[in-house]
């Protein structure tokens, strides 16, 4: 199956796969994770305040730490992404930009039946950036798809940066400065 985009989607664990409830999040089983990521497809909300989103963070990707359920997450988000690109709100960058940074940090290890979906659906992130960019992005925005391209390209330093300063341009504009 191909998204709107023409690409293929990563490998992803059904949602009603057993596999879920012995899969790890930060409350224990994840067998609860496959009915918040159904509520993504259509949720415009673009806070990790707001819900679904934030059950799902704080359940795969908690205070820095990353759970095996979050990399089984990872291609639904992506795919809702490349489905629905008109509807990309920030975190559907931060959060899988976010996965990957807790993972490096952490040297988190994938289970062996997830890294393909994984690391495809990662990849695919540069890609679905540019095809969802438009001039009417603010620099949230901007800096969540660019936080996502970086982290998906390895450079998680840059990625840890944008996703850790409040105003972009305010700090752009103090280096001029100086």
């Amino acid at each position: 199956m191909t998204a709107r985009d023409g690409l293929p989607h990563a490998p992803m664990l059904a949602l009603d796969d057993p596999s879920w409830s012995r899969l790890q999040c930060a409350h224990g089983s994840a067998r609860g994770i496959p009915a918040l990521l159904a509520q993504l497809d259509g949720a415009g909300e673009d806070r990790v305040q707001g819900e679904p989103w934030q059950s799902l963070w704080t359940a795969i990707c908690d205070g820095g730490e990353v759970y095996p359920a979050a990399f089984a997450a990872v291609p639904h988000i992506v795919a809702i992404l490349a489905e629905a690109p008109e509807r990309a709100t920030p975190i559907h960058f931060a959060l899988p930009a976010r996965i990957e940074l807790a993972r490096a940090a952490r040297d988190a290890e994938i289970p062996d039946y997830l890294i393909d979906g994984y690391v495809t659906a990662l990849a695919r992130l540069p890609l679905l950036t540019g095809l969802v960019a438009t001039p009417a992005w603010n620099g949230r925005m901007c800096s969540a798809a660019l936080a996502a391209t970086a982290a998906a390209t390895g450079q998680h330093a840059v990625a840890e940066l944008l996703l850790e300063t409040d105003d972009l341009c305010e700090v752009l504009a103090g280096l001029q400065d100086a």
